[in-house]
């Protein structure tokens, strides 16, 4: 059977190319919201990290009707640290719409999820979106949209994709650059038009493939998935398989069945194939796993999820200060918390470690692991991480590291300072081309010298270079690499920072700390210019005598502290630096507290290596 009431799309682009505002306007004008009803800006942007950083980081479904015609979108993180949630969601589509900035044209991220929508055989339908930007560049960058298709070996069909020119911010969209859009309509039309409907199997036993998962605290965990045979009905038994584990096979039963209408999720009784829906009721439910029918226990393949390439270890708070914010602080809480959230992430990675205080956590990126760190610790965990470090293979006997495709656009002065920090970071040019007044250029370098590069480019190009990168391949190790090449400030003993003490260290370095910040012996507070690390003492006061008194500090003037983020701190830390993260606070400190125990095995490690 043909289902011609249905089309399965997913939206997929780079970052800040307009993804979430392009399905806002899509809502908007299917009619899904009231006349008088109030609506926030990039409304799919549910998360409270996602709408502070203005990135999507969870996939998430949504529905339109159009014409007697069920449109299921799934809007997909454009950020290449969540490239599992795009990956997972192409199992749950036929087709796909490919969004591309009409002034920065495709970029890494864009041709990592299009080359996953072609090898599963899914139609395109390119969008140029922003071609109301000054800048735009809209025959350059169907040229470059046509290059990348040709470079990844796109089928004769998939070379002949329509484009739809969209301003996804006015809500317009036209086939033709010599007539103005109105509205949405050629969009919708065009999904109508080249999306194939599904050929299904409606009589034939149930069969549903999961792949996102969602938690409630009324219903428990609820799976999310296409039917991909027959029909469900609430209050059904099922079995629960999984392809990759064919020894799983457990029963349960769908005590819910929901359907997206809209934003909400529907009350229903029947689904039948084609649909995406929702169901509770089973448990130990994951994504991956394929719901069947008793009569017919047969699982789905699910699609291969890239490995990760970063790994960080995440272990108990164990400095002066830890118990004193945290709700959840624990091994167990810890471990639970971890393991919890594998079930919903699946290119993470967690492993335990020989300690019993540590776990070994691998993720795409850095920002990956800092977006779980901030949720963790916004629900009140208190813990400490290691220093992000690639993830090498051994291959053949020799050692690979994971490459990196870096891609920035800087002015025309800046290009030196670039090009100098690449060859120190032993980067290779494999592009370079002009993009208006400015420079575009596009490097493959190792994924560790990425690490601590951003604040070092943004300072380079004078706050106007834009980069973005994506992993590449896995090529043989590069050499030795020095991560930092500045120093840290650390704190003497343990008190309450000083106006006077905090005088006298701003001299020494850049200083993370302003007075009356309570610090312990080993607390970095400051980065030092020179390669070493320099103790200074923050808590030091003046004498009082006859002439002077504490008083006289209000003349001193302190340099305003420089307030480090949780992914400048990521970036900032060195090998024998930890990263203290509690729910008030982020604090940097070294792994040895104390600076003569400190110094002694710094010497060794040095008496060692040389």
């Amino acid at each position: 059977m043909i289902r011609n009431d249905l089309r399965n799309v997913a939206i997929i682009a780079h970052v800040d190319h307009g993804k979430t505002t392009l399905v806002d306007a899509m809502l908007k004008q299917s009619n899904t919201f009231r006349d008088n009803q109030s609506v926030d800006e990039r409304v799919m942007d549910s998360g409270d990290l996602e709408r502070e950083r203005g990135i999507t980081i969870l996939a998430k479904n949504t529905s339109i009707h159009y014409k007697d015609v069920k449109i299921n979108v799934v809007d997909t993180p454009g950020h290449a640290d969540f490239s599992g949630e795009v990956e997972r969601v192409m199992m749950m589509v036929n087709g796909v719409l490919v969004l591309v900035d009409a002034a920065e044209g495709p970029m890494p991220q864009t041709r990592f999820v299009v080359q996953k929508a072609l090898e599963m055989g899914h139609r395109l339908i390119i969008v140029v979106n922003k071609i109301d930007r000054p800048d735009a560049r809209l025959n350059e960058v169907q040229d470059e949209i046509l290059e990348l298709l040709l470079e990844l070996d796109a089928s004769d069909d998939q070379l002949m994709s329509p484009v739809v020119w969209c301003s996804g911010r006015d809500g317009t969209a036209t086939l033709d650059l010599n007539e103005k859009g109105k509205d949405l309509t050629p969009l919708f039309e065009t999904i109508l038009s080249h999306i194939k409907p599904m050929e299904v199997d409606e009589k034939g036993p149930a069969q549903v493939l999961v792949s996102s998962i969602d938690y409630n605290d009324y219903v428990g965990r609820i799976g999310i998935g296409r039917i991909e045979r027959g029909s469900v009905t609430q209050g059904q038994g099922v079995v629960v398989t999984n392809y990759n584990n064919i020894h799983l096979k457990t029963q349960g039963k769908l005590v819910n069945l929901y359907q997206i209408e809209g934003l909400q999720r529907t009350p229903c009784e029947t689904a039948k194939a084609g649909d995406i829906v929702c169901f509770s009721g089973l448990e130990k439910i994951n994504i991956g796993d394929t719901v069947c029918s008793p009569d017919c226990v047969e699982a789905h393949k699910f699609v291969k999820i890239t490995e990760p390439t970063v790994e960080m270890t995440f272990s108990v708070n164990d400095s002066p200060f830890a118990g004193k914010d945290g709700k959840w602080v624990t091994t167990r809480h810890i471990r639970d918390r971890l393991f919890r959230e594998l079930l919903r992430d699946v290119s993470l990675r967690v492993e335990e470690t020989d300690s019993a205080d540590s776990y070994r956590v691998c993720g795409r990126g850095e920002m990956h692991l800092s977006i779980l760190i901030e949720n963790m610790r916004r629900e009140g965990y208190e813990f400490q991480v290691s220093t992000p470090k690639v993830m090498f293979k051994e291959i053949d006997g020799v050692r690979y590291e994971p490459m990196e495709k870096l891609i920035v656009d800087v002015p025309d002065d800046a290009t030196g300072a670039v090009f100098q920090s690449m060859g120190n970071r032993k980067g290779e040019l494999l592009h370079m081309s002009a993009i208006g007044t400015r420079t575009r250029l596009e490097f493959v370098v190792p994924a560790r010298g990425l690490f601590g590069y951003k604040s070092e480019f943004l300072t380079s190009t004078k706050g106007e270079g834009v980069m973005n990168s994506v992993f590449f391949e896995y090529q043989p190790y590069k050499g030795e690499l020095s991560r930092r090449d500045t120093g840290s400030l650390v704190a003497f003993e343990t008190g309450e920072a000083v106006t006077y003490g905090l005088f006298n260290a701003q001299g020494r370095g850049t200083l993370f700390i302003g007075a009356g910040t309570p610090v312990y012996e080993g607390m970095v507070i400051g980065e030092s210019p020179k390669s070493d690390d320099l103790n200074v003492n923050v808590c030091k006061t003046k004498h009082l005598t006859n002439t002077r008194s504490s008083a006289s500090d209000d003349a001193l003037r302190l340099i305003t502290p420089k307030k480090m983020s949780l992914e400048e701190c990521l970036e900032f830390i060195g090998d024998d630096e930890l990263l203290e993260i509690t729910p008030k606070n982020i604090r940097i400190r070294k792994r040895i507290l104390n600076g003569e125990l400190r110094a002694k095995a710094n010497a060794k490690l040095r008496k060692g290596i040389n």
